[in-house]
């Protein structure tokens, strides 16, 4: 009984074939405070709408500050239901006319809850664009790899984000939670994305700035790797899923891609 032994020509068959499976083929980006500075956009935006409601209730800067974090507190608090009958522009509106209800005791005059939040939107997405270097860095690494945007949130405030950013174009595909039965990290979400992408969950590269979100839902859902944008050098609370790897900004991505595809 013999052996055939491989040519040198079938060795570099198998080697490709190695290559080609340990090879990355998709990346799936969150959107906020991944791609976009969505933190910084707001924080500009209350900034603008303190000063609206300084100017017209003749309010002292620390009892505008008091309205705008309640404002940001019933934000973080928002459990959006379409189904409800508002829309979530009413909803909004609402936060902003309890919050200054709340803190100087009578109901605004009609006009002015509708006016801070035209002015807090308006303002959060002229902040909201993608800088010149990550879309350049998208560009590029389209021409390698596949790219899905994968953004929990309400549908439609999420939608208006994409556009504002310009960046839908960049991408092979747009996915927004809010408009899927679940949202990260539902492995059914991810499972979607895959599809979308034509691969396997271990061709997959999933990044993002939320560990409960992104990284584990990345996890969950079986990706080649995870990686954790930590722009203010956070650390990894105790109990937290821990990312394969953990980047500054996105900008730093050509590295771990590089090393994932060296298996270094």
């Amino acid at each position: 009984m013999w052996r055939r032994h491989p040519t040198a020509g079938h060795a570099r068959h198998l080697e490709r074939l190695a290559m080609e499976e340990k090879r990355v083929k998709a990346i799936i980006f969150d959107l906020d405070n991944t791609l976009i500075e969505t933190r910084r956009a707001g924080e500009v935006a209350i900034q603008k709408t303190r000063e609206l409601l300084k100017a017209t209730l003749a309010l002292d800067d620390p009892a505008a500050t008091i309205i705008c974090d309640r404002f940001k507190q019933k934000l973080l608090q928002e459990s959006f239901d379409p189904s409800a009958g508002r829309t979530i522009e009413e909803v909004r509106v609402g936060h902003w006319e309890e919050s200054i209800r709340d803190v100087t005791g009578h109901r605004p005059a009609p006009s002015l809850a509708p006016q801070c939040y035209s002015l807090w939107k308006k303002a959060r997405l002229e902040v909201l664009v993608l800088s010149p270097e990550t879309r350049s860095l998208l560009k590029q690494l389209r021409a390698s790899y596949k790219l899905l945007l994968l953004t929990n949130g309400v549908a439609e405030v999420q939608r208006e984000k994409v556009r504002a950013a310009g960046c839908e174009e960049l991408f092979d595909a747009v996915v927004i939670g809010g408009e899927h039965a679940e949202q990260k990290p539902s492995p059914s979400i991810f499972t979607l994305c895959f599809h979308m992408l034509d691969a396997d969950a271990k061709d997959c590269v999933m990044v993002g700035d939320d560990l409960d979100a992104d990284i584990q839902g990345g996890f969950n859902a079986g990706v080649r790797a995870t990686v954790w944008i930590s722009s203010s050098g956070r650390r990894i609370p105790n109990g937290s899923v821990e990312p394969d790897y953990t980047i500054a900004t996105v900008l730093d991505l050509p590295g771990v891609l590089a090393q994932l595809e060296t298996g270094l």
